[in-house]
């Protein structure tokens, strides 16, 4: 259900966010950078859906406090009230910069790497987390579920995002306040679900299934997928999308987690001077590393050497991409590899083609969905990406020109659209996508300011 504040009566040109008495968050820094950025954005349109997306994290999702002294911050994922691993490191992304110019910000940072810590000690394999213990619709999932879960998809992109999240939050500040004994525990505990989830003794604890119309929505196997060869790679039961994987080993997603390892590593190291959990990180991060050059390249039949999306160890390679992110095309987004390498740069080619079953081209855009939404739906998302990790001004400029006329006059980002009608969306209020537009804004607005003086 959208919020009240977006009426379809609301003036086009007006802007969308809720009136400042009921803004969830308020950051003078944030407001600041939007005023910033706007006064050299020429296109109207572009302008406008900035102010609308960028702070609606903030003024929407986030419910912070300070019990006893400590920040704690919950980010709900918009339409659905409750908190996601990866969504919420995601929404607050684009405003980590400004830290350093907003002590409550700052906070709301620590709230959210708190939070995140509590998460993991309650169950690692969990995607999504309730404000607190209330159970949740999905309670009769046949895993091990608990009332402070909402849902228990097992997706290693849910351990790497609060990682990214608690090396850049160090990395540029310098503030070690969050970083106590119980993210060390939270940290440990990912190490050790990742170990589980490389299956080379067994199918490790996790298994999960649902009662349900929707394929991807469970899990074959008594829960536990299709067979693998272990092969030093972590398995995914599910993908950034919520979907279930076909091949365990979901290539993006394993890149994720070197970049991950080799952060925490590098974190404990110098917070917690704990040299002895540094090197199992980095022991591990070597093991998925030798892997991924053995085993996620090969050679498709019209593009040279690509990196497959999922393989199983016994040779099977899935060769599509998906748009939620941690995706093929967003590994260089995330640290996976080098946006010049070959190999990406011809797995670019391939996702950005009919060749991708999930890559539609329609009347109103092109760009990339996935079996979440189903065949014909573009996600946003994907077109957003494709810009951030695009050094062509022409593309870029396409993207934007996608995006400026994919909302439906709604003002905001769309978790899908179809490809021939912008009409036809799913989620009016899905703030990943609004702050990731906000994001790609910035980034322009940082590395190519000239293409927002231009009339899309």
């Amino acid at each position: 259900m959208a919020p009240s504040f977006l009426s379809a009566s609301t003036p086009q040109k007006e802007s969308l966010r809720p009136p400042v008495t009921k803004r969830l968050f308020v950051s003078k820094a944030v407001e600041e950078e939007i005023l910033r950025i706007k006064k050299d954005i020429t296109d109207p349109e572009i302008s406008w859906l900035f102010e609308n997306c960028y702070p609606n994290t903030l003024d929407t999702t986030v419910h912070f406090s300070e019990p006893n002294g400590v920040p704690d911050s919950f980010i709900i994922t918009g339409d659905i009230n409750a908190m996601w691993m990866r969504d919420s490191t995601a929404q607050v992304w684009p405003y980590l910069h400004l830290v350093a110019k907003d002590e409550q910000l700052k906070k709301l940072f620590i709230g959210l790497i708190n939070r995140q810590t509590k998460c993991i000690l309650i169950d690692p394999y969990a995607n999504a987390f309730n404000f607190g213990p209330t159970g949740s619709e999905w309670k009769t999932d046949l895993t091990d579920m608990k009332p402070e879960l909402h849902e228990r998809k097992w997706e290693i992109d849910s351990l790497c995002y609060p990682v990214r999240l608690s090396y850049h939050y160090w990395k540029l500040t310098g503030d070690k306040t969050p970083f106590n004994e119980q993210w060390l525990k939270a940290a440990k505990t990912i190490l050790k679900t990742f170990e589980e989830q490389q299956r080379m003794i067994s199918k490790g604890p996790y298994h999960f299934m649902r009662v349900t119309s929707k394929q991807t929505d469970t899990v074959i196997g008594d829960g536990f997928g299709n067979p693998v060869k272990p092969n030093g790679l972590i398995c995914s039961t599910f993908r950034p999308s919520d979907d279930s994987t076909t091949f365990l080993y979901l290539i993006p997603s394993n890149f994720f987690a070197l970049t991950s390892l080799r952060q925490m590593a590098e974190l404990v190291t110098s917070v917690f001077n704990d040299n002895t959990f540094a090197a199992k990180c980095n022991k591990l991060a070597d093991t998925v590393e030798k892997s991924l050059k053995q085993n996620a390249v090969a050679n498709h039949l019209n593009y040279g050497e690509v990196f497959a999306f999922e393989i199983d160890g016994f040779g099977n390679r899935l060769y599509m991409d998906d748009s939620n992110i941690p995706s093929l095309l967003a590994i260089p987004y995330l640290g996976g590899v080098k946006p010049d390498d070959k190999v990406y740069q011809n797995t670019r080619k391939f996702v950005l083609s009919k060749d991708n079953p999930w890559f539609f081209e329609g009347k109103v855009a092109s760009g990339i969905g996935g079996p979440h939404c189903g065949a014909e739906m573009i996600w946003p998302m994907s077109i957003i990406m494709r810009a951030m990790t695009s050094d062509d001004d022409k593309e870029i400029t396409q993207c934007l020109h996608w995006i400026k006329n994919t909302h439906a006059g709604k003002g905001f980002m769309h978790e899908s659209f179809h490809q021939d009608n912008a009409d036809k969306f799913t989620r009016s209020w899905f703030a990943w996508a609004n702050t990731l537009f906000g994001e790609l804004i910035y980034k322009i607005h940082k590395e190519r300011k000239h293409l927002l003086n231009q009339i899309l």
